[in-house]
């Protein structure tokens, strides 16, 4: 495994992080923490979660993901072992169940939400807070047009950022990240950090896989330049990219049979690409899966490649994954493709 510095930090993140959001939905205790063990065997050191995991998001399940890990680290006791990063939901996305719906990055909500993901957590710290998605209307979760809202109210980037500074003051938190963010707010925090005298983000969250590429855009600059990198979350598009999903098959304990929410990685462009993908994998004697996480890890805007997976076959290949290098030609054949239909999955 190969370890990459968080942003300007003195932390060393595993180049495959163990994502968790399927922990308490599609997974059992026993089942996570079989994962854990697989991957700290396996040099893994970075684990994400999020106080509103398992998704889909349920009020019956809020916040099991997070319990299951902490009766990890009370069961096994190495908490120290591990780099944790979780998250503060933001608002909608139907879970008025978390701090009845009115959810704000202002102080309150922030001292509410960290105090109990870090009860739940079993742990006195959080190594990476993050900021789950935008307070504000903005483009996120598939939208990729912007529309202004003038007259809409949302906490100031200053007062979440002065809020999140008390609490690593307090030691709560040792470093702040953001997550579906744009440029323009990216570039805000850190600015803000700089003439404030405030934490600095270390990361940022976005989706970022074959399907969807838009990172690279407005952000990937500013995650070098300003060693802000990319937390890469779906990058297997939610299995599209695996070949499962191919010809129409629908996988019975598949996400994207099981969930009608993601359907934006199953249009008919995005179908269209994945197909093509996984033919050129196929064509060169790779896994598709590993093919896909592989172009994610080498990036040199990513921090760290978020993987997750409901089975320990594909939790293993996944983490193999990290030791695929990609020819010349397999980089040829995805640029092509990626020429013919970009970003169909945003």
């Amino acid at each position: 495994m190969d370890y990459r510095q968080l942003g300007r930090t003195n932390l060393q993140v595993s180049a495959i992080a163990l994502g968790t959001m399927t922990w308490g939905e599609q997974n059992t205790q026993d089942e996570a923490f079989a994962q854990i063990d697989y991957a700290k065997n396996a040099g893994i050191n970075f684990i994400d979660t999020a106080e509103m995991y398992p998704v889909p998001p349920k009020a019956e399940t809020y916040a099991s993901t997070e319990r299951y890990i902490g009766n990890w680290f009370k069961t096994r006791g190495d908490r120290a072992d591990w780099i944790l990063a979780s998250k503060i939901a933001g608002p909608g996305n139907g879970i008025d169940y978390i701090r009845d719906g009115q959810l704000k990055h202002n102080r309150n909500h922030i001292v509410q939400a960290l105090d109990a993901s870090l009860e739940r957590l079993q742990t006195d710290w959080i190594d990476l807070y993050q900021l789950h998605w935008p307070e504000r209307s903005t483009n996120f979760f598939g939208q990729l047009g912007y529309k202004h809202n003038a007259d809409e109210d949302f906490t100031p980037l200053e007062e979440t950022l002065e809020a999140l500074d008390e609490q690593v003051r307090a030691g709560k938190i040792r470093h702040i990240g953001l997550s579906n963010e744009t440029p323009w707010a990216t570039m805000k925090f850190l600015q803000l950090a700089e003439s404030r005298g405030w934490p600095r983000a270390v990361s940022i969250q976005n989706p970022y896989n074959l399907l969807n590429r838009s990172f690279e855009v407005g952000l990937a600059e500013i995650a070098i330049r300003e060693q802000c990198g990319l937390l890469a979350y779906s990058p297997l598009a939610f299995g599209m990219l695996s070949g499962k999903y191919n010809g129409g098959a629908q996988p019975a304990k598949g996400r994207l049979t099981l969930y009608s929410r993601f359907s934006r990685y199953s249009n008919p462009q995005a179908v269209a690409a994945s197909e093509r993908y996984v033919a050129l994998a196929r064509e060169h004697g790779l896994d598709p899966a590993q093919m896909a996480l592989a172009y994610v890890t080498q990036q040199p805007f990513v921090t760290s490649n978020i993987i997750g997976a409901t089975t320990m076959e594909q939790l293993a290949s996944n983490i193999g994954s990290f030791d695929l290098k990609l020819s010349d030609e397999v980089l040829a054949g995805i640029e092509a493709i990626h020429r013919d239909q970009p970003n169909p999955a945003p």
